[in-house]
């Protein structure tokens, strides 16, 4: 597979104070549906998760992060949203929520390797 495929992505962010809306960007999602493909990549910056909120819950907002690469893994470990195809699973991490790990917006491009792009995007948006 040589050609360029759509892909959407998302980052991860985390608001540990959701009344001031600060937020460090800690993650990025990817789907791309014709590659069946959705995947997740965290990297949490504990110094500056603590510069928003010195009281934040470090270990809470590591799990919610492994949840979202659980859930874009599938399987077992994901609980009942492991059993869905790719694109649920990415449409559900997705959807607008009110807690310190929520999605941001979904973007688009075009990728000849979305597993290459989430590592690339991560770095770009991320690190």
């Amino acid at each position: 597979m040589s050609g360029r495929e759509v892909f959407e992505y998302a980052l991860v962010r985390v608001v540990p104070r959701i009344e001031r809306g600060e937020m460090i960007n800690a993650g990025v999602l990817v789907y791309c549906r014709a590659r069946s493909f959705v995947g997740a990549r965290v990297h949490l910056d504990e110094t500056r998760l603590r510069c928003l909120d010195p009281g934040a819950d470090v270990a809470g907002v590591r799990a919610a992060l492994r949840g979202y690469q659980e859930i874009c893994a599938g399987g077992e470990e994901a609980g009942q949203a492991g059993g869905d195809d790719p694109g649920r699973r990415f449409r559900w991490l997705t959807a607008p929520r009110s807690t310190i790990v929520q999605p941001g917006p979904i973007h688009t491009g075009l990728t000849a390797d979305p597993g290459a792009e989430v590592d690339r995007l991560l770095a770009l948006l991320v690190r």
